[in-house]
């Protein structure tokens, strides 16, 4: 019963099953707008127009490519590495790359929140590829973030019933209000610390068993 926070962000009930997005209900945005529409929605409290929109897909896939570094860190990790671990690592790792790491202004957050976004993806897939033996790619320049993200996994162009799936997967999970992951990034942030020790530390609340890494636990149970 004690309020933490007052936000516009997002809103979500579980057991009313609501999710709302900045005054949207997600089901007027998944399926009919992207995730990069939705991640300038979050952002910025609008949605882009085709201009802005335009402009942000070009400034996400320019800031898709690793670091050698950071290469290096995931190369270097264990193939049996919990994967919210290698995810964690590496974000972390990325703050010795950005000369904005310690700005804390309103636009330069908002920079380095394009660039984790951009670069999480390829993390993700890297890591992936290194752990099952094969050689990383190089992200596209081109393209959604969906459609990157399914070429770094697999080798391949991703077909558009595959490129769409993910991005409504990606919409689906852009912002969840105050969850546990959430709330440990905002504590963080909440000190001053830079923005990617709070998204370090959020990887680090979603790895749990009790939060996102059910969805570890789920997966082993299928396969």
């Amino acid at each position: 019963g004690v309020v933490a926070l007052e936000t516009s962000i997002s809103f979500i009930d579980g057991l009313k099953g609501e999710l709302i997005y900045a005054g949207y209900d997600i089901r007027e945005l998944a399926g009919k707008v992207s995730f990069e529409e939705v991640g300038y929605l979050l952002w910025r409290g609008r949605l882009p127009n085709r201009r802005e929109l335009d402009e942000l897909m070009l400034q996400l896939q320019a800031e898709r490519t690793l670091a050698p570094m950071i290469m290096d860190v995931l190369r270097a990790t264990p193939e049996d590495a919990n994967p919210m671990a290698a995810l964690r690592t590496a974000t972390s790792a990325l703050a010795h790359f950005d000369a904005e790491a310690d700005v804390a202004s309103a636009e330069a957050n908002y920079r380095k929140a394009l660039r984790l976004t951009a670069r999480m993806p390829t993390i993700v897939a890297t890591f992936d590829r290194f752990r099952k033996g094969r050689e990383p790619l190089k992200p596209m320049r081109t393209g959604s973030t969906a459609h990157d993200f399914l070429y770094l996994l697999n080798g391949e162009p991703p077909g558009e019933a595959a490129e769409k799936t993910f991005d409504v997967c990606l919409v689906l999970h852009a912002e969840h209000g105050l969850n546990a992951s959430t709330f440990a990034g905002r504590v963080i942030g909440a000190t001053l610390s830079d923005l990617y020790s709070a998204v370090s530390g959020a990887i680090g609340a979603l790895k749990g068993p009790l939060h996102g890494g059910a969805n570890i636990e789920v997966m082993k149970t299928l396969l």
